[in-house]
C-alpha cells in the first residue's frame, strides 16, 4: 500500500511540474506577476489532470501485464458458463410456458378499438375491429407481444392475433 501512495504522490508531483512548465510558456507573463485565483486554479487543475493522466497510463500498463497471466485458458470455467447458459435457457422456456398457461382462458378487456389480425404483426391482414370495452379470451398462443385471442364481434366468434399492449385484465 505504501508503494501505491508513493506512485500517486510522484504522479501528481510530475503533473505539477508539467503544469508549471506549460503555464510558463503558454500563458501571458502578466498572469503570473501577482498570485490570484486564476493562477491557483490553473496550477491545481493542471496538476490534478496531468497527475491523473499519468496514473491512468501507469495503471493501464500494469493491467496489461496482469492480462497475460489471466489469458491462460480455464476449461472448467468454460464448462461452467455453458452449463449456466443451458440452465438459463431452460428456465426462460419454463417461465414462458407458465405465463402462457396463466393467460389462456382468462378474460381481458379491450380499452381501445383493436384490430384483430390474421397473423402476428402489423403488416398482416385485418380480420375485424374489436370495439373498446369488449371482452376477449386468449388461447394461450403467443409470438412476442402478440397474443392469439377469441373475440365475439357482432354475434360472430373470431380468432386472430392482437398486440397485448392494448389489453387490460378484466376489472382493471
Amino acid at each position: 500500500m505504501e508503494t501505491a501512495k508513493l506512485y500517486a504522490a510522484g504522479a501528481f508531483a510530475a503533473g505539477l511540474v508539467i503544469t508549471l512548465f506549460l503555464a510558463a510558456y503558454l500563458t501571458p507573463r502578466q498572469w503570473w506577476r501577482r498570485p490570484n485565483a486564476r493562477a491557483l486554479l490553473i496550477v491545481v487543475v493542471g496538476a490534478w489532470g496531468f497527475g491523473s493522466l499519468i496514473l491512468y497510463a501507469a495503471h493501464g500498463r500494469q493491467a496489461g501485464n496482469d492480462l497475460t497471466v489471466a489469458a491462460t485458458p480455464d476449461r472448467n470455467a468454460e464448462a461452467r458458463s455453458l452449463t449456466a447458459a443451458v440452465a438459463a435457457r431452460e428456465a426462460a422456456a419454463s417461465a414462458a410456458a407458465s405465463t402462457a398457461a396463466l393467460i389462456a382462458g382468462q378474460p381481458f378487456a379491450v380499452h381501445r378499438d383493436l384490430n384483430l389480425r390474421a397473423a402476428a404483426g402489423v403488416h398482416s391482414a385485418r380480420l375485424v375491429t374489436v370495439p373498446a370495452g369488449a371482452t376477449v379470451t386468449p388461447t394461450g398462443a403467443r409470438n412476442g407481444d402478440w397474443w392469439q385471442i377469441k373475440a365475439s364481434v357482432a354475434g360472430r366468434e373470431n380468432t386472430g392475433w392482437v398486440n397485448s399492449l392494448w389489453l387490460r385484465r378484466s376489472g382493471e
